[in-house]
């Protein structure tokens, strides 16, 4: 494994401001059966790695997500509300890691990255990946940070199911799982939403079977896509609310135009992923999303839940459409059955699924609780350097 400048042949422990590196791991195997070789990882930490290497906590993204959960004056995380200095994953008491999932378009090795073998992207020859790759990857890279063990595993939506597969896969690598707002296996009407998002884009002609680049690509299809993945992300209340039926002017209405604010908005979210977002990485991770069951090969998931040995808080949000309540409530029940040391709660929330990078001051609490319940697992002396 070659570690470039993530000083990882030093350890970390004395690093404290907030950082953005990159790892190259040697190869790795897919469930698919094929093998990437030279591996890119790009990561974020945040805080100070102390002595004994306990602290550490690993935050896990959701689709669209990156590596910059914490962020900086410059660049604001995704998750800054929750995570920081002070906040409620204190960063001056923990040493936060965020790596961009596999497959994915902001520095990992995905469709988009160079083939080194044909030295053009990837394009749709990249293989298929699954959640339990994007962790394999993240175990690798926590490897070499020289961490033998987490303190915790965190994460929303996506990044919830790689927490699952955490705790199924490297049991004995953390001591505590905070899965939020997400689903052991994902349903059959969150698998329809992704398809419909998923023909957008196939549909589109500029997509060229995968092999757009150095082009735009399918934008519009992926604009349309997220339009669609928004509408799910929220709740008619909310848009009701934010919305209605408002006019977006009193212009005369002419065949097809953009007439409500609604509508507008909608647009507006799909030209804004469409200037950050590969289509391709959309597709992969879809994909990745819709075969993720902790379940699968491993006699179903009740069965698959015995390896945990992680303390567990499951945190669920109203009316979210994509994974809901009683999905989360379902797996906190086999938890209780096979005697895990687990703790659930129900967050009432008008955003939805959103909710869970909206209501920091709701989620937030809850976390800070269950971490610092079971703070003494974790030294907090750091390196004097």
């Amino acid at each position: 494994m070659e570690c470039g400048d993530t000083r990882a042949d030093k350890g970390w422990e004395g690093v404290s401001k907030r950082m953005v590196r990159n790892m190259v791991v040697d190869e790795i195997t897919l469930e698919c059966g094929d093998t990437l070789k030279q591996v890119n990882v790009t990561f974020e930490t945040s805080g100070t790695l102390n002595e004994e290497k306990t602290n550490a906590i690993l935050v896990c993204h959701a689709l669209t997500g990156d590596a910059c959960a914490v962020g900086d004056e410059n660049t604001p995380g995704w998750w800054e509300g929750l995570i920081g200095s002070g906040r409620y994953i204190d960063t001056n008491k923990y040493f936060v890691v965020t790596a961009n999932v596999l497959g994915g378009c902001a520095g990992t090795t995905g469709p988009a990255s160079v083939h080194p073998e044909t030295g053009k992207p990837y394009g749709s020859d990249f293989p298929v990946v699954t959640i339990r790759d994007m962790v394999q990857l993240q175990y690798k890279m926590v490897k070499g940070l020289g961490i033998e063990k987490l303190f915790a595993v965190v994460g929303g939506s996506m990044g919830g199911m790689q927490v699952y597969e955490w705790a199924v896969m490297y049991p004995e690598m953390m001591h505590l799982i905070l899965p939020i707002a997400t689903s052991a296996r994902l349903s059959a009407v969150a698998i329809a939403y992704n398809d419909v998002g998923r023909q957008a884009i196939l549909s589109d002609p500029e997509w060229n079977k995968g092999h757009y680049y150095p082009g735009k690509g399918p934008v519009n299809g992926l604009s349309i896509a997220r339009m669609l993945g928004m509408i799910t992300y929220r709740t008619a209340d909310l848009f009701e609310y934010r919305f209605g039926r408002r006019l977006k002017d009193e212009q005369t209405v002419t065949q097809f135009d953009c007439t409500f604010n609604i509508e507008s908005y909608l647009r507006y979210q799909g030209q804004k992923l469409v200037s950050r977002f590969d289509a391709n990485s959309y597709l992969y991770l879809l994909k990745a999303m819709d075969l993720h069951d902790i379940g699968r090969g491993r006699g179903g998931i009740k069965a698959a839940l015995e390896s945990v040995k992680a303390k567990v808080l499951s945190v669920a949000i109203s009316n979210d459409l994509l994974y809901p309540a009683d999905h989360q409530e379902e797996v906190v029940e086999m938890l209780k059955e096979l005697g895990k040391e687990v703790e659930y709660h129900f967050v009432e929330s008008i955003y939805g699924h959103d909710g869970f990078l909206v209501e920091f001051v709701k989620i937030g609490p809850l976390v800070k609780q269950f971490i610092e319940k079971h703070a003494s697992i974790c030294n907090h002396s750091t390196a004097s350097r």
